[in-house]
């Protein structure tokens, strides 16, 4: 349970912040609302959650934020997205997968990827996901030097992917030009505390055997968790067995890649003996239920793969082909997907939704013990919701509201590291008139 110290006589403790809302729902332990109680925020971390009474006298708090009608909740943790591609947002809508791969988002990008396309794009997606509440987000994509240094001015915490294929694009010429860049960009930007980074090798029809065995010792080396696209769609699996005569699963499994560190993005197309496979390998599955049902993928059999232990988070892919990043639209989309593939209505609650927009995705991450639940010691990355609206009117149930009635639109204030990035809705240390010149110059340039 979270700390209840007894009221001391002792001088209050100086610290930063305190922040008060109506409704906590701290994640860990699994399952508690807690009401009229406080978070205590001192160097960037929380020191303390205990009642509100005895939080006024044992602390003095530099600052101090009183939220009468709002849950705080754990900063949202986005664990699959392609930021930059923002700047692609609806300009290759209602097409499947490999169709709206090879003749609109590749060849775009091949007329355009370049850093600042990816520094402007990934600037535009953290403002965007920042005011939706989310504090941390998974990323794959081209020039990760260029998007660390938008993640940077924006102030959220991310994992930036080093992206891996086996043809070249304009951002590199072969396997070994991704990965050298990639560690270079690692090597860079390894000193900031809200940046780190992961083996991205694209997907099994874009990666060699030789490579991903590469990408594995890479992996193990640096101790990197590594992120790839896996079974999104039948079409690739049916490619899989003509090319390599096995599914992609246990062609990754043959070659290494099932380790605990693996996250398998989109896991749509699974079969019992693979889920077993995910589930006794320790793998993670980034779940991204919208880019699923958009792309007419199909629907992942997440209440499978949770019932035999594997983590799922949750992810929004690229706005290119969701068309947003939002993770309140995930956990919705998340939970009723389950519920009617199922037949099952108490499938995926509203408690375990919220647990894989947070923790499951920090677990995935193996960032644990630094974010993904509001105890003490974690990181201060925190949501405020506003939830005393016309459209969220009345609550009966706090954690029910986040998953079915609230939306981005509800966030009032976001902390990243006890540092303030939304205040009252509003973006701070933000220049959004310059976010939307950019994206408007961009849309030009995609367009000619």
């Amino acid at each position: 349970m979270p700390n209840q110290d007894k009221t001391s006589t002792e001088t209050p403790e100086n610290i930063d912040l305190l922040i008060e809302p109506r409704w906590l729902i701290p994640v860990e332990p699994r399952g508690i609302t807690l009401e009229n109680y406080a978070v205590a925020v001192k160097d960037g971390r929380i020191i303390a959650v205990l009642p509100s009474e005895q939080a006024q006298q044992r602390f003095n708090a530099a600052h101090y934020v009183s939220l009468p009608e709002h849950v705080l909740i754990p900063g949202l943790i986005n664990l699959h997205t392609h930021a930059a591609m923002t700047l692609m947002r609806g300009m290759a809508d209602d097409l499947p997968l490999q169709e709206w791969l090879e003749t609109r988002i590749w060849p775009a990008e091949a007329a355009n990827i370049s850093p600042a396309f990816v520094r402007d794009g990934t600037a535009l997606a953290c403002a965007e996901m920042l005011k939706g509440g989310i504090t941390c987000f998974n990323d794959m994509y081209f020039y990760p030097e260029a998007a660390a240094e938008a993640v940077q001015q924006m102030g959220l915490r991310a994992v930036l992917g080093m992206v891996v294929l086996d043809f070249p694009t304009p951002y590199a010429s072969d396997a070994e030009d991704y990965l050298h860049k990639g560690l270079a960009a690692r090597d860079q930007f390894r000193t900031n505390p809200l940046l780190s980074f992961c083996m991205a090798p694209h997907a099994p029809y874009t990666v060699s055997d030789k490579t991903f065995e590469r990408i594995v010792t890479l992996a193990d080396q640096l101790d990197l968790p590594i992120h790839v696209h896996l079974h999104e769609t039948a079409g690739e699996i049916e490619t899989s067995m003509a090319e390599h005569g096995i599914r992609p699963i246990e062609r990754l499994r043959r070659l290494g890649l099932l380790v605990p560190g693996l996250i398998a993005v989109h896991a749509v197309h699974l079969n019992e003996i693979e889920i077993a496979m995910l589930a006794d390998f320790g793998c993670s599955v980034a779940h991204c239920p919208t880019s699923n049902m958009k792309l007419a993928s199909g629907i992942a059999p997440i209440a499978q793969l949770i019932a035999r232990g594997v983590h799922v988070g949750l992810g929004t892919d690229g706005a290119a082909s969701n068309n947003r990043l939002d993770l309140f639209q995930e956990m919705r989309h998340a939970a009723l997907l389950a519920k009617v593939s199922t037949g099952d209505a108490s499938v995926l609650d509203a408690h375990t939704v919220l647990r894989m927009a947070t923790l499951n995705g920090a677990t995935a991450l193996g960032m644990e013990s630094l974010i993904g639940s509001i105890e003490a010691g974690k990181a201060a990355d925190l949501c405020a919701v506003r939830i005393n609206e016309i459209e969220t009117s009345p609550c009966f149930s706090p954690v029910s509201h986040l998953a079915y009635v609230a939306g981005r639109e509800s966030v009032s204030h976001v902390w990243v590291n006890g540092r303030l990035r939304v205040n009252d809705s509003v973006l701070q240390e933000c220049d959004t008139e310059q976010l939307l010149a950019a994206a408007k110059l961009w849309q030009n340039k995609l367009s000619s």
